[in-house]
């Protein structure tokens, strides 16, 4: 499977450890084309649909359910944990994901 950045992927993400999100979950490749491409490993986002509104989440509309793209739980994972694609980020979310990456972890 090609992996895309902004994707939407089902990865599974046991084992865990205390307060990092669990089990199978919908989950946005952050990590640019460039490095899916030569690497055995991606970096993403874990989604939620439970969720309060903190500043580091971004509210989507996924597979007809409210959900948020948890931006404070970021991780490298092996592609081996992908079990499928499930769908795309819109321009719009694509565009917020940018700002608040940018706002949260480089200035």
């Amino acid at each position: 499977m090609e992996v895309m950045q902004y994707q939407i992927v089902l990865v599974n993400l046991d084992p865990t450890i205390g307060s990092e999100i669990k089990k199978s979950r919908p989950c946005v490749v952050i990590s640019p084309d460039e490095m899916n491409k030569y690497l055995r490993t991606i970096v993403i986002a874990p989604m939620t649909t439970t969720s309060k509104k903190y500043p580091t989440r971004v509210e989507i509309k996924h597979d007809n359910k409210i959900g948020w793209i948890v931006l404070d739980q970021i991780r490298t994972v092996d592609k081996q944990r992908i079990l499928k694609e499930l769908g795309r980020l819109t321009k719009p979310e694509i565009k917020e994901v940018k700002s608040i990456l940018l706002e949260t972890y480089i200035e």
